[in-house]
């Protein structure tokens, strides 16, 4: 297809005539089949939400093919109408417009439903089994017809995927303002995101899937790579000759084997699902796949003698990794699972003792007894945790609700005081107290030219102004900034890029703030072409999440949402050309609230004025947050940034010394 065909497509919006249907291709990697959760009149409504995107005189056919697409799939997708043209970020330039940021933002639209990049791309679903951009292909299209409208004086409101419409706003305004599953509080339970979103009213967009800044699993492979340095740091062994194991081969957990690769361990990671298994082999992610558990023990024993940097994928399931090594009294170092529990009752998490096959056809044809069937395995999984920690693993929950999950099936996982679990969340061991108190974050750049070469340049300019950041850093921080330095100037041997070209970084405020403001710099240059900005929602501010993001809170605000809410609607007004605020994420619906933001840098002026308002805000609206839960680091990194900067004057905390219990005695 030409550019011009293609960008004559994207104007074209839904087309006016019924496109031919699609061939299903079972080569993809397909999302599972939905519960029956609707009741007839429910499906009926369903039926009338889809068509009122097309005329009347279409309602009769397309009535049809929608009812069989609820009843074979649980949802409709509307694969009719699924785009001729290949899915991926293209260069910025080939994309119709009138607005260079609303170009952008169709850049990184692509980019999450690159069959590279998203878990299930033809149901719109880029990572956690249910983290969607949109909820069908017809809002897909109609949202990038309103961005090649677009001019720099509207708005375009996003609505759980459906594009309500463009908007006057004015040109510091945000160019989209996206929000995700933002329903009423008693309506949060998971059956409730089930039937909204089998209705077509709401979506879960995870966390960047919906705000259109997730770039594969290089999005969460250095967070995991300093995840995993610090848990082996805590119990003061080397990484080289140690065991990681863990379980998840998908959008996110995907990077966990790179992680433990760059780390310099072996990782053991188990995932049930063959097509993603391969397709993460095939990307380099994994560097071999072992299908037999009696294959997996002497391998695994081979690679600990020799000491050798290996990540191995077990096709199976995890239970019988935590158990066999039990058995065969194979010391695991680390351990951890990042299966998408979140999602328990519908693809995010597998019964031991049954095929992919099976369960699949369970969770939709008897979603009661697979609930069962999940809540067994999360009992006999903790179990054979605890067998491993009494001999000395250092285990952390990584933020997929896997203890919070264990626990609701009455897994022996909580501490003796009843109210803890036995074991913490890696934010609160790790990334809380290490990273994001002191304002250390997963900052995201995309080079939106698609040329490689770019990319290359805006690591050297992102290495460089670290490494004289460093020079006059202190000694709190100095651990940061060498692991960050470290990891950029491996970045391209790392071979991270899959889909755009795109790079991730933890860096505070001033180095965000400087490594961007270096980028315009090369843009207004001529030396790289324009970049988009964003970050991960998993970060100092970004997320309200009491097992995860704010699980080291503890003046009990942790269950508050006014973080996530307050940086969003500040990120809209200090120059954001996108911004996004959803609920559900990483563990699950009704569990979190978490926002996002996108920017374009073009050169100009204008861009790093933006740049400065934003990323200061950004980042300290959450330091913050997290110095008046009385966080020690926070409070010292807070400290730090009023002294640098003059107008900021934020709320301290007075540390109470006195022992205070006896007067409720």
């Amino acid at each position: 297809m030409t550019i011009a065909q293609f960008q004559s497509d994207i104007k074209g919006g839904i087309p006016l005539e019924i496109p031919a249907k699609k061939v299903f291709e079972p080569a993809i990697n397909h999302a599972p089949k939905r519960k029956d959760i609707l009741s007839k009149e429910e499906k009926v409504l369903a039926l009338k939400n889809a068509l009122r995107y097309f005329p009347s005189n279409q309602h009769a056919e397309l009535a049809v093919e929608f009812a069989n697409e609820l009843k074979e799939y649980g949802r409709i997708y509307m694969f009719r109408y699924r785009p001729d043209y290949e899915m991926k970020a293209r260069p910025i330039s080939e994309y119709p417009g009138k607005s260079e940021q609303a170009k952008a933002i169709m850049v990184m639209i692509q980019n999450n439903l690159d069959y590279a990049v998203a878990q299930h791309p033809h149901e719109l679903i880029t990572y956690g089994g249910n983290g969607a951009v949109f909820q069908n292909w017809a809002q897909y299209r109609l949202t990038m017809q309103y961005l090649s409208e677009m001019t720099e004086e509207q708005t375009l409101t996003i609505y759980s995927g459906h594009p309500m419409g463009l908007f006057p706003s004015h040109i510091d305004a945000p160019r989209v303002v996206v929000t995700n599953g933002m329903v009423i509080p008693n309506y949060s339970k998971p059956d409730d995101w089930e039937k909204m979103n089998a209705l077509g009213v709401s979506q879960y967009g995870q966390m960047t899937a919906g705000s259109y800044m997730y770039i594969g699993p290089q999005g969460i492979v250095h967070g995991t790579t300093i995840t995993v340095l610090n848990a082996f740091r805590k119990i003061k062994k080397s990484p080289s000759g140690g065991l990681f194991v863990t379980s998840g081969l998908g959008g996110m957990s995907g990077a966990q084997p790179k992680a433990g690769n760059i780390a310099g361990c072996v990782t053991v990671c188990a995932e049930v699902n063959p097509k993603i298994t391969h397709i993460r082999h095939s990307q380099g992610w994994i560097n071999e796949v072992v299908e037999n558990i009696e294959e997996l023990v002497p391998r695994v024993k081979k690679a600990l003698e020799n000491k050798e940097v290996v990540s191995i994928a077990y096709l199976g399931n995890i239970v019988d990794v935590w158990e066999r090594f039990d058995q065969e009294n194979l010391k695991i170092d680390i351990g951890s699972d990042q299966t998408s529990l979140h999602n328990p009752w519908a693809g995010g998490y597998y019964p031991v003792g049954l095929t992919f096959e099976a369960s699949n056809e369970m969770m939709a044809n008897d979603p009661a007894q697979f609930k069962i069937e999940v809540q067994r395995t999360l009992r006999r999984h903790a179990a054979a945790i605890n067998k491993h920690t009494a001999k000395g693993t250092y285990f952390f929950d990584y933020g997929n609700a896997f203890l919070l999950e264990a626990s609701r099936a009455g897994a022996d996982i909580m501490a003796e005081n009843g109210i803890d679990f036995r074991y913490p969340s890696y934010v609160q061991d790790i990334m809380g107290p290490m990273c994001f108190d002191y304002g250390f974050g997963p900052f995201r750049w995309v080079c939106v030219s698609g040329k490689p070469e770019d990319l290359a340049k805006t690591d050297e300019i992102a290495c460089q102004v670290l490494e004289g950041i460093k020079q006059n850093s202190p000694p709190e921080i100095q651990q940061q900034m060498a692991d960050n330095i470290q990891w950029i100037k491996g970045a391209q041997e790392n071979k991270l890029v899959v889909g755009s070209q795109a790079r991730i970084l933890y860096a505070d405020a001033e180095g965000r703030i400087k490594i961007a403001s270096a980028f315009n710099d090369a843009i207004k240059a001529g030396t790289i072409g324009p970049v988009v900005l964003g970050r991960d929602h998993h970060d100092v501010s970004g997320t309200d999440s009491p097992y995860r993001e704010t699980s080291n809170i503890y003046d009990g605000s942790k269950f508050t949402a006014d973080m996530a809410i307050q940086n969003v609607i500040g990120d809209s007004f200090r120059g954001a050309t996108w911004v996004s605020i959803h609920n559900g994420g990483g563990v699950g619906w009704g569990e979190v609230i978490n926002g996002g933001f996108g920017m374009l840098l073009d050169g100009s002026e204008d861009s790093e004025r933006r740049l400065k308002m934003l990323l200061h805000w950004d980042v300290n609206n959450g330091i913050s947050r997290r110095s008046w839960a009385r966080n020690e680091g926070a409070i010292f990194a807070i400290k730090r940034e009023m002294a640098r900067t003059p107008n900021l004057k934020v709320t301290l905390p007075n540390i109470v010394k006195e022992n205070l219990e006896e007067l409720f005695d």
